[in-house]
């Protein structure tokens, strides 16, 4: 009897788990058709925790009003923090204000500062991801915590394995980074993990100017398209 109610359970959950397939292509085919017609972005991420008083906060302020002042919209994980402060400074610049928001039981809540018309909400990480990838011509990568690693590797792995073509991928604050790339360089590479020339992916920069020079350097030689 128990034997019976386990096979019972087990295809009971394949059977959930082939009807969520429609709902996952819901959320591709919507985010596809809503991102498609924003134009040239930059992602902006980092924790969703830090404050508005916070000199981290208000930079990525000066950041996104400087991106969206150089003619880039600007995409966040459409949450407080970091996240708000992106929006915000795109806002404030007239720019491009998209989020992409994940629903959460902790931290999420949609910021203020998005276009009304392009606030999009999503229920899976993996499709949230590809939406980023897909609709962003730089990542700008503000200290943040596992989410935010998660979105960096992401990234790195993505375009060292040429699943998408390169794009910057640009580390804001050297304090908080370099014990990240110190340990990369002198264990993972020296290790043989990887390669040399997979270090120069990243940027590490501390100002605005830094990143809107970095952005516009690339796109001199490069077509603005989504990346795969």
């Amino acid at each position: 009897m128990r034997k019976e109610q386990h096979h019972k359970g087990w295809n009971e959950l394949k059977t959930n788990d082939s009807w969520a397939i429609f709902k996952i292509m819901g959320e591709f085919v919507n985010g596809f058709e809503r991102m498609s017609t924003i134009g040239p972005c930059v992602s902006i991420f980092g924790s969703a925790r830090t404050k508005e008083n916070d000199a981290t906060y208000k930079l990525a302020v000066s950041i996104a009003k400087s991106i969206a002042e150089a003619g880039y919209g600007v995409i966040t994980g459409g949450g407080p923090g970091i996240m708000e402060a992106g929006n915000r400074g795109a806002h404030l610049a007239g720019g491009t204000s998209v989020g992409l928001n994940i629903d959460l039981p902790f931290e999420q809540h949609d910021n203020p500062y998005i276009d009304g018309d392009k606030s999009l909400d999503f229920d899976y990480f993996f499709v949230r991801k590809v939406m980023f990838v897909k609709y962003s011509q730089g990542f700008v990568v503000m200290p943040g915590g596992f989410g935010t690693l998660d979105e960096l590797f992401e990234a790195i792995t993505l375009i060292q394995t040429a699943k998408i073509e390169r794009f910057p991928i640009i580390l804001v604050g050297t304090s908080f980074w370099s014990g990240l790339i110190d340990w990369i360089k002198t264990t993972m590479l020296t290790a043989g993990n990887i390669s040399e020339s997979d270090m120069g992916l990243i940027h590490i920069v501390d100002t605005e100017e830094e990143v809107v020079e970095i952005i516009d350097a690339f796109y001199k030689g490069h077509q603005l398209s989504p990346n795969f």
